[in-house]
């Protein structure tokens, strides 16, 4: 049995992008997703165009049972994984206080604890089998408070510090850890006319192949387009309180809701 690279989210925007980019290179996938049928589409369609090996499961990762049951079987299976891709995940907008509580609650069951049990999970497998690699999708949202989408750019700061941590812990595990953190991406989470007008968004495969490129480099932050990399390294030296201005301005502007 090969081992596959597992992609979670990849039943559009940048997870399928990147689910598409490995397959390009001929690595063997495992799809994991809430749209079982678009997932049958899409693993046919990649082994059709690449010759690839596409399986795929329909997984809700934000339900803790679910998430249990999917780990069961990849050990009952014995299935080797030597790419994460942690790309799932959910946002909300709007001022906390208004939101529900239930959709609260599951953008954090998947964007921090899915992610962190996933990564527990099959780093344990990854330093058993001497190796392996995990790519973490954070965003260029968690470098900075979020006002009015505070809950999801916190998880996002989760998601980036917890990568960098790890990635220094398992060093001799043989273990590489990445996080990739976008800027704007056309997706089905952020595609509105005003974030199409204003804010420099990059395509989805464009953002795939420099992050594959980038993973086969073993670079530990990723952040694709001059744009985002310069307005984040410039963003970082001003005062916090800046910071949370200019994030307040932009979120209420370039909201996709």
């Amino acid at each position: 049995m090969p081992p596959y690279a597992l992609i979670t989210g990849a039943s559009s925007g940048l997870g399928l992008a990147l689910a598409e980019a490995l397959a390009r290179q001929g690595r063997s996938l495992i799809l994991v997703a809430r749209q079982r049928d678009a997932l049958e589409t899409i693993a046919l369609e990649l082994t059709q165009r690449f010759g690839v090996e596409v399986l795929f499961r329909a997984c809700d990762l934000g339900e803790p049972l679910r998430l249990s049951g999917f780990l069961l079987e990849l050990e009952e299976n014995q299935t080797r994984i030597n790419l994460l891709v942690n790309c799932a995940g959910v946002r909300s907008h709007g001022h906390f206080l208004a939101q529900d509580w239930g959709q609260e609650q599951d953008l954090l069951e998947l964007n921090v604890l899915a992610l962190a049990r996933l990564r527990h999970a099959l780093g344990n497998s990854m330093a058993v089998q001497g190796g392996g690699q995990i790519l973490n999708v954070a965003s260029a949202a968690a470098f900075q408070p979020g006002p009015w989408m505070s809950s999801y750019a916190a998880s996002k700061a989760f998601v980036l510090h917890f990568s960098e941590g790890l990635r220094e812990e398992l060093k001799q595990t043989g273990i590489r850890v990445s996080v990739l953190c976008p800027g704007p991406v056309r997706s089905p989470l952020r595609n509105t006319p005003r974030l199409e007008r204003s804010a420099w968004p990059q395509r989805a495969d464009e953002v795939a192949l420099y992050t594959v490129r980038a993973l086969a480099k073993n670079r530990a932050l990723i952040i694709p387009g001059w744009r985002n990399r310069w307005l984040l390294r410039a963003g970082c030296l001003g005062p916090r309180w800046l910071r949370r201005k200019l994030a307040a301005w932009a979120n209420r502007r370039y909201a996709p809701y």
